[in-house]
């Protein structure tokens, strides 16, 4: 592993704010504390600092040299309303609020490259350091572009990391195309008609035509996808009634709908829609369907999916570089992928046992109430960051 010394010796101090932070978790947009500190701390290492895209986004802004390269490195950081389970001496001071996806240690390590960058320079172009409010379903990724995030920072290209239960510490995945899945929602509601559950022919019942819409939209998947073509349709809330002898005037319906393209879930939506609105009119039932795209699937480019695989097997070695299987969780770096050439990829954060005692007996799992950032990552990936930086600022451009 080829971490930077100076990187090394500075562990100590951006633990401390790793700490701090997840001490005191924010959610989407309302990072203001959060983006005080890491605009506050950028400032005194002389990091000229612009705030305000995405409302509580922070963007620290690097430059040496005389080169017109430049490129992006992007950290998410707000924090989930979970209640943390840990009890050592950073857990969460705000009941209902947690750091239980790490954006804090996603963080640090960009803070630990920026310290060493702000001090060294060694490198021939500008590093932009993005601080980005609100992935946590808020859509922060489009609410920094919607502000200008690319007009303002004309970066070539944008690079994420996420840590990665499971995998060992100091390793890491990526893979060109899909990574991440789309996330969308979707509520059903069937308006029938209210009645005496001993006189069902008096009124409409809209929950057996809910049933037969449930159990029909498991065949979007099986019989109008191609079977190469990953989806999925999960039905997670049914809503109706109030009591055991009355039909009820409604019930709706929720679930999700994951895809890794655009094209897959155009025609899940419109198998769905037409299912819903049909099945309810057999019923003689009325339908309300509703659809809501939140996040596109994450799409690595090629070319810098394969630059960062270069970078991380001469920063780490090539036995620590794996391929990684594409997941149907989402994340909004998508957006970015949609604009910029880019590639977002995953770091180990390990197994758990790097967790103090007072943690929670709990999963290091993402989004659990047991989680807690790896520290270990913080020279990693403060380190995995300069190499990053340096080596596509050094490289002939389109190389």
């Amino acid at each position: 592993m080829n971490l930077l010394e100076p990187i090394v010796a500075d562990v100590e101090s951006i633990k401390a704010l790793r700490h701090d932070i997840h001490a005191h978790p924010e959610t989407n947009f309302e990072e203001h504390r959060t983006s005080n500190l890491i605009a506050e701390t950028l400032a005194s290492w002389g990091i000229p600092v612009h705030r305000g895209l995405g409302r509580t986004g922070v963007v620290g802004i690097i430059k040496s040299g005389g080169s017109a390269r430049s490129v992006g490195l992007r950290a998410d950081i707000d924090a989930l309303p979970i209640t943390e389970h840990n009890a050592f001496a950073h857990a969460s001071t705000h009941r209902g609020k947690m750091h239980a996806c790490g954006h804090d240690g996603h963080t640090a390590m960009l803070l630990a490259a920026a310290r060493y960058l702000s001090r060294h320079r060694d490198f021939d172009g500008t590093v932009y350091l993005i601080f980005q409010p609100a992935e946590e379903g808020g859509g922060g990724a489009r609410e920094m572009m919607r502000d200008g995030l690319f007009g303002l920072f004309p970066m070539e290209a944008i690079f994420g990391a996420h840590n990665w239960p499971g995998l060992e510490a100091g390793q890491f995945a990526l893979t060109a195309g899909p990574a991440f899945a789309s996330t969308n929602e979707f509520k059903i509601t069937i308006r029938g008609k209210g009645a005496h559950a001993a006189m069902p022919f008096n009124g409409i019942d809209p929950v057996p035509a809910a049933c037969q819409i449930v159990l029909a939209l498991q065949t979007v998947v099986t019989r109008n996808t191609r079977a190469i073509d990953p989806a999925v349709i999960s039905v997670t809330t049914i809503r109706a009634g109030e009591t055991t002898n009355v039909i009820p005037e409604s019930c709706e319906i929720q679930g999700t709908v994951r895809t890794f393209s655009v094209e897959v879930l155009d025609l899940i939506e419109r198998r769905m829609r037409r299912i819903a609105e049909a099945t309810c009119e057999a019923f003689d039932a009325a339908c309300v369907f509703e659809f809501k795209r939140n996040y596109p699937p994450t799409i690595n480019h090629r070319r810098e999916t394969e630059f960062v695989r270069g970078v991380l097997r001469d920063f780490a070695g090539a036995d620590k570089v794996h391929e990684f299987e594409p997941t149907m969780g989402a994340e909004d770096f998508s957006f970015y992928l949609r604009e910029k050439p880019g590639c977002y990829f995953v770091i180990g954060n390990g197994d758990g046992g790097h967790r103090p005692g007072g943690h929670a007996g709990g999963p290091c799992m993402l989004h659990n109430p047991s989680y807690d950032f790896n520290d270990e990552l913080i020279a990693i990936g403060g380190s995995m960051w300069v190499r990053l930086a340096q080596a596509w600022l050094g490289a002939p451009p389109g190389a």
